[in-house]
């Protein structure tokens, strides 16, 4: 069963048995906080205190919309969700770089982006950022580095190298373009950091870019429109258990 903001939560919703809720993840939250949180409700409100609870793709604190929580049972499955395909709301800001290619770290250097135009991106998208391509993940990242989580190193100012990897961008188009920012629309694969997107095509235009706000707004066949708050479930089951 997928739980979604239309769903009844009642008493036929078996959250052992397993079940998918799509929930829309708040700003400044880790994908951590989601699971830990789902799972907290779960065992107040339903005494469930050891019920397993993961997710399907990770989603960054800066980043809102769409995570997939997998409870009970279809935890065993949460691999292949997070194998779909992702689509994303991408806002870029041109002419500034940041150490961790978004607005975690503060701006590190401005360039004039005055020769930009829309044309101009929609061929730099078109000729270098569609396809397969390979991308470096960011420095501040989750990515292990001798054992150790590479934000971390980054965040002690150490030097960070990672090796690039092969990712697949299916779509990319503008949906708007109000200099110095501009917001992409992205369907790419799974491993995709939208960070390093921005930042790279920043590269290409020769003004520097970085990542200021990012939404996911689908995961495989689901979609954020669908999508409940953390609040919005804590509340549907308060009313469940006050009802008995």
């Amino acid at each position: 069963m997928v739980l979604t903001n239309n769903t009844i939560i009642d008493e036929s919703v078996d959250f052992e048995a397993g079940q998918v809720m799509l929930v829309d993840k708040e700003l400044k939250w880790t994908s951590f906080d989601v699971v830990n949180k789902i799972r907290f409700i779960l065992g107040r409100r339903l005494k469930l205190k050891k019920i397993k609870v993961g997710h399907g793709g990770t989603l960054d604190p800066l980043a809102t919309g769409l995570m997939l929580v997998c409870i009970g049972k279809e935890t065993k499955n949460q691999v292949q969700y997070q194998c779909e395909n992702k689509e994303y709301l991408a806002q870029i800001t041109l002419g500034a770089t940041t150490p961790s290619f978004d607005l975690e770290t503060e701006i590190n250097q401005k360039f004039d982006y005055g020769h930009i135009t829309r044309s101009l991106i929609e061929k730099i998208l078109v000729e270098k950022f569609t396809g397969q391509i390979q991308q470096v993940p960011p420095s501040y990242s989750a990515k292990f580095v001798d054992g150790v989580r590479a934000y971390e190193m980054a965040r002690e100012g150490q030097t960070v190298e990672l090796q690039p990897q092969s990712v697949t961008i299916h779509s990319i188009t503008i949906v708007n373009y109000e200099l110095p920012n501009i917001t992409i629309e992205v369907s790419c694969s799974k491993g995709t950091y939208i960070r390093s997107l921005a930042n790279d095509i920043g590269k290409e235009l020769g003004c520097g870019a970085h990542l200021s706000g990012l939404i996911r707004t689908r995961s495989g066949n689901y979609f954020l429109k669908d999508a409940m708050k953390v609040s919005d479930f804590e509340n549907n089951l308060l009313n469940l258990t006050q009802g008995k």
